[in-house]
This record gives C-alpha cells, sequence and structure tokens, in this order.
C-alpha cells in the first residue's frame, strides 16, 4: 500500500510540474490530441505585404531599373581609364603603358563590330578617337624622343567623354583621326581566333590593296652610363621563315620579362623590317635594353615576338617569338631557335616553329663603364 500511495505521488507530482498537465477547458472536459497538437504546432500569422500602390502594368517602373549591359561597359572602359591615368600620375610607367593599350584594344574592338548596335556611328567614332588618344599616350611614354608628345594633362580631358560617351554630343577636343581598320592584339590573344590557314599568306602575297603605313617604332635611346655597370645593345640582323616573302608589315616587339613573366622595361617595337630575300627578312636595327646587365634578376629573359598584318583579318598578329637568357649574354653574334605562338612569357609550354634551320640573328654588343 506504501508502495501505491508513492506512486500515485510521484505521478500526482508529475502532474502538477510537468508540461504534460491537461488543463481543463471552460466547460470542464480535458482538451482533445487533436487539440493539443494543434495548439503547439501553433505559428504567429505572417504579415501581409503591403498593398501594391500603382496598377500591375506599372509596377515595374516602381523598382529600381537593372543597369544594362552597354552601361556596365561604358562603367569598366571608365575605371580602366582612370586605373591608367593613376599609374601614369603616379610614375608608374609600365603598368600606364600596358592599362592604355588594353583600353585602347577594347575600344577598337568595339569600333570595328559590325554586328553591334549599342553604340551610334557618332559614338564610336569618339571612340576611335580616345582610342588614338591613348596610343599617343602610351608611345610618348615609350619614346623620350618623340616630337609629338600626348600629355597626361591632355589625356585627362578625355575622362568626362568617355564616363558620358552615351549622353556626349560636342566637339571632341582634339584633333585626331580614329585608328584604321586594324587592331593589334596582346601577345597570345589571337589564340582565341581561328587558327592560321596555310593559305592565308599567300592570300596576303598576291594582294594589290595598300594600307596606311605603320607608326615607326617605338625604340628607347641607351640609358646614361653609370661606374661598374654594363649596357646591352642588341642588332636585330635578320629572321629565317619560309615565308618571308609574303609577310605584311613586319617589325618586332622586344621585352624583358622576370622569371614570371612580368615586365621589367617598356616593350620597344622596331620599325618595319627594310628588306626581304629569299626566306630572311632583314631588320638591321639596334635595340637598346633599358636595364643594365647587372640589375637584371636571376630568371629573366629578353623576348622578341615577330609581328605581321593579316589582311584577310583585319589585325596585326605575334607569328612566333623568340628568346634570350641572362648566360647568353655574350658580346659578339648569336643565333636563337623559334617558337609557336602564342608567346609563352614564363617558358614552360614551348614548341619550335620548324625543323628547318630557320632562326633570329641577333649580334650583342656590352658597354661598360669602367
Amino acid at each position: 500500500m506504501r508502495h501505491q500511495g508513492r506512486s500515485r505521488q510521484k505521478g500526482l507530482g508529475r502532474g502538477v510540474t510537468g508540461s504534460r498537465t491537461a488543463r481543463l477547458s471552460p466547460d470542464g472536459r480535458y482538451p482533445s490530441r487533436t487539440g493539443r497538437r494543434r495548439r503547439r504546432s501553433w505559428k504567429p500569422p505572417v504579415e501581409e505585404p503591403p498593398p501594391r500602390l500603382c496598377c500591375p502594368e506599372n509596377a515595374a517602373t516602381a523598382r529600381p531599373a537593372k543597369m544594362s549591359d552597354v552601361n556596365k561597359t561604358v562603367q569598366k572602359w571608365h575605371a580602366s581609364f582612370k586605373k591608367g591615368a593613376d599609374f601614369d600620375s603616379w610614375g608608374q610607367l609600365v603598368e600606364a603603358i600596358d592599362e592604355y593599350q588594353i583600353l585602347a584594344r577594347q575600344l577598337q574592338k568595339e569600333v570595328q563590330s559590325t554586328n553591334s548596335s549599342d553604340f551610334t556611328e557618332e559614338q564610336k567614332k569618339n571612340l576611335g578617337k580616345i582610342a588614338t588618344c591613348l596610343e599617343m599616350r602610351s608611345a610618348s611614354l615609350q619614346c623620350t624622343q618623340s616630337k609629338e608628345e600626348f600629355k597626361l594633362e591632355d589625356l585627362k580631358k578625355l575622362e568626362l567623354i568617355i564616363k558620358n560617351i552615351l549622353t556626349y554630343n560636342k566637339e571632341f577636343p582634339f584633333d585626331v583621326q580614329p585608328v584604321p581598320l586594324r587592331k593589334i592584339l596582346a601577345p597570345g590573344e589571337e589564340e582565341n581566333l581561328e587558327l592560321e590557314a596555310e593559305d592565308d599568306a599567300a592570300a596576303g602575297a598576291g594582294s594589290t590593296e595598300t594600307f596606311p603605313p605603320r607608326a615607326p617604332g617605338t625604340l628607347l635611346p641607351r640609358l646614361p652610363s653609370e661606374p661598374g655597370m654594363t649596357l646591352l645593345t642588341l642588332r636585330i640582323e635578320k629572321i629565317g621563315l619560309k615565308d618571308a616573302g609574303q609577310c605584311i608589315d613586319p617589325y618586332m616587339s622586344i621585352s624583358v620579362k622576370d622569371v614570371n613573366g612580368v615586365d621589367l622595361n617598356p616593350m620597344q617595337d622596331t620599325p618595319v623590317a627594310t628588306r626581304k630575300e629569299d626566306t630572311y627578312i632583314h631588320f638591321s636595327v639596334d635595340v637598346e635594353i633599358q636595364r643594365h646587365v647587372e640589375k637584371l634578376p636571376k630568371g629573366a629573359a629578353i623576348f622578341f615576338e615577330f609581328k605581321h598584318y593579316k589582311p584577310k583579318k583585319r589585325f596585326t598578329s605575334t607569328k612566333c617569338f623568340a628568346f634570350m637568357e641572362m648566360d647568353e649574354i655574350k658580346p659578339g653574334p648569336i643565333v636563337i631557335e623559334l617558337y609557336k605562338k602564342p608567346t609563352d612569357f614564363k617558358r614552360k609550354k614551348l614548341q619550335l616553329l620548324t625543323k628547318k634551320p630557320l632562326y633570329l640573328h641577333l649580334h650583342q654588343t656590352l658597354h661598360k663603364d669602367s
């Protein structure tokens, strides 16, 4: 009896203090199971959204419109322009030149696009003129002896134009012309286009169409000598190619890169080659490397990119490249191998252009101030 009583008291205690207590309803009845379950799963009511203040057909106008693709493109151009101008004003000339040239190529691509209807012909003309000014400023930074220097202060006047290109309706501030329908692709960029056909060069060989002459190069003068320091002059004699006679406006771009492919000096372009003979294109031009040999970091290399104009595709393409490493810097003649594009500045995946004995012929001269 004591055991049963203790059990009842335990049960009573659980009923008084526990969560299982069943409370009587006002009419004196116990609530049903479903009533308890329904009460346990109760949630606060969800507030109804406020009524719209406009009719459904005008609902889209009540929300902020998303930025269109063309506005995003213009915003991207403006940001690139400011980035290049900032580099320029800070004296980071290599970075400024790269930014200017990238933006100029983007603008030229839009100007030459025949499928795009985002810009009017007048807007495209202004974009082309901005591209010209960017190239002029880039050339001024690369060539200190340029007679027609395009100043940073002048370039900054174009910021409002590129920012508001969709609404700009005033006269362009400089008397320049858009770049002709010829574009220069960044190293390796042309690999995204269709591969060169074997008959492509042959088509250019028999062409009688005339093209605007290319700029006369961007070669820089020799640096001032320093005691105990060595300067390097590279004379580009000639390059051997099986279709040498069919290359239009051939020239070389020379750059100095570190082991990671980062620029150590501004890129220099030679003038167009002087003559073609059999399987050789002759340059006979001196290139002054813009850093003392002792200051070149370990693993650096000097790159030579051979470029030529392709009339069918209307752009200047890199056909092949070569490079010279630091242990090859010695006075006298040197012959180096040619490799297939795209230019591999990190020298990881190299493929010879041809098995034939065709090379780039150079002559090195070292200048040391003792």
